[in-house]
């Protein structure tokens, strides 16, 4: 058994002060003692790479750039191989994955260089984030995490599935779980105001939601309203709620999806700037794909018709009134006779996995609503949405405070054919987009990975390879480093990883997985 299994739970002073979370006891702290020897360091500025050596020892960086020799210290021939922070990913799903025996490993993200991954994005996940945070202490986890107070999470369950405004006293419940969750260690609040119970949230009600999260130097972080036509209005909103409570702003997984936003992307950068020019923190986070990942029922239901529960909306469809609407209103939202909706995950079907709704219709001969309304009395789908452009996507990756995030979640190779973000938005932006394409440079790929999201996060020990730093590292081949996961065939590892290092503990060697739990729960510090 690796020795980082065997864990307590202690208090670290760092340089970011006090940090309680998960550390290997004595003795069993990683006694790693590596120099990587000659290799190409992006060390997470964007600056100008340099050839050199890095020094590990422990759970730190001890040195970056001429190492003589060490006594004891592995030394590792890195000639010609790229040395870089880990990957800090602002936006994922894992939350449910790490907290399974199978998953909290995070397999899928440690191959990718990610040693850091943020959770209850898009509103959704534990509301209890202090329970959360002692599962996983207590199980081990393969990355480090950090997690987010959950608007709609904590609307449920405080309203429950209601379109409507909160009353005084039901504010004042969502305001003091904030607070909680702040105070268990979140980092900010997350809203997902396409998703069911947060759709119906009115600007005021997160902004006073947020004003808690600012009293403890917390971020706003959103799936905005939409990234669609609405895409400007659904930014502004966001900007809005930024300014009125206090927050600076990130705009999660930011796109331009559907026909009527495609061209977009320039104005909503300029929106962005404007704001940033004025004095306002706002930033944002893309995966480097042109198809977007979610539920069918929010891709294509609108929200009015998703009130209540599953039974609540069979009973919707069924209704001689209201049943033709809500089937008008889904076939007006069927993309191309759904040609760029694919079925992700389907257990009322698995056989339609992998499969467009409108190749499915073809095969049942059916109609795409048909296919959809069959879907959704049956327990609905995961799907992947081929909705952007690749121009938008490209201006987007350009911008220096846009940040490199999968929106993906804990994977295992399986029947599902999920989104490939999952196993390869890292190595996608870096080895396709910087080093292939040429979009942005190496550097620039690395710093939205590894500084800019450090930054966002606001983290003081991490995201750079300085000395002092946490030795959360990834070595990688420039020449090997690429994705390999397809939307055919996403369950696949990507190439050239080959070393990576979380909290100084080897997870990869010579590009073999080493099945290790060194990462921690980070905690934000607390009251501003």
């Amino acid at each position: 058994m690796p020795t980082c299994l065997r864990l307590l739970m202690i208090t670290v002073v760092s340089i970011s002060g006090p940090v309680v979370g998960l550390v290997a006891a004595e003795p069993n702290r990683p006694d790693t003692n590596i120099i990587f020897r000659g290799a190409t360091i992006c060390d997470g500025t964007g600056g100008q790479p340099f050839v050199g050596d890095v020094h590990l020892r422990g759970e730190k960086i001890v040195a970056v750039g001429q190492v003589g020799k060490v006594e004891g210290a592995t030394e590792v021939n890195a000639h010609g191989w790229v040395i870089a922070p880990g990957f800090i990913d602002l936006h994922t799903h894992c939350d449910s994955g790490l907290t399974s025996k199978s998953g909290r490993a995070n397999k899928n993200y440690v191959w990718q260089g990610c040693t850091t991954v943020v959770t209850g994005n898009c509103g959704s996940g534990p509301v209890d984030a202090g329970a959360f945070f002692q599962t996983l202490e207590n199980g081990g986890i393969g990355t480090n995490v950090i997690h987010l107070a959950t608007h709609n999470s904590i609307r449920q369950q405080v309203m429950g599935n209601t379109n409507r405004a909160p009353t005084a006293d039901e504010l004042k419940k969502m305001q003091q779980l904030v607070e909680k969750a702040m105070k268990d260690g979140t980092f900010g609040l997350s809203t997902g105001l396409i998703y069911n119970p947060g759709t119906y949230a009115k600007t005021d009600e997160i902004i006073a939601l947020a004003k808690v999260v600012h009293q403890y130097g917390g971020l706003y972080a959103s799936h905005i309203r939409n990234e669609s036509a609405g895409l400007l209005d659904a930014i502004e909103e966001a900007l809005t709620i930024g300014r009125e409570s206090g927050c600076r702003v990130h705009i999660s997984h930011i796109k331009a999806s559907g026909r009527a936003a495609w061209g977009t992307s320039g104005r909503a950068v300029a929106l962005i700037e404007t704001a940033r020019q004025k004095g306002q923190e706002v930033t944002a986070d893309q995966y480097p794909y042109i198809a977007s990942s979610t539920s069918l029922r929010a891709t294509v239901v609108p929200a009015r018709y998703r009130e209540g529960s599953d039974k609540d909306f069979v009973a919707r469809l069924d209704d001689p009134q209201t049943g033709p609407k809500i089937r008008a209103d889904i076939e007006r939202n069927l993309d191309d006779d759904g040609r760029r909706l694919q079925i992700a995950r389907c257990s009322y079907n698995p056989k339609w996995q992998g499969q467009t709704i409108a190749a499915i219709a073809a095969a049942e001969k059916k109609k795409p609503l048909d296919i959809v309304l069959e879907i959704e009395r049956n327990g609905g789908a995961q799907i992947v949405h081929f909705g952007m452009r690749e121009d938008d996507v490209r201006i987007y990756m350009k911008q220096p405070w846009v940040a490199t995030a999968s929106d993906g979640g804990v994977q295992s190779p399986g029947p599902t054919v999920p989104h490939p973000r999952s196993y390869g938005t890292f190595p996608r932006k870096i080895g396709f987009y910087a080093i292939e394409e040429q979009i942005v440079t190496l550097p620039a790929a690395i710093r939205s990975a590894s500084g800019l999201p450090a930054d966002i996060l606001r983290l003081k020990d991490r995201g750079y390879l300085k000395p002092g730093y946490f030795a959360d590292v990834v070595v990688f081949d420039p020449k090997t480093y690429r994705d390999t996961a397809t939307f055919d065939k996403p369950h696949q590892y990507p190439t050239g990883v080959k070393w990576v290092l979380v909290n100084g503990f080897v997870a990869v060697k010579d590009g073999e997985y080493q099945n290790v739990l060194g990462g921690r729960v980070l905690r934000h510090p607390g009251l501003r």
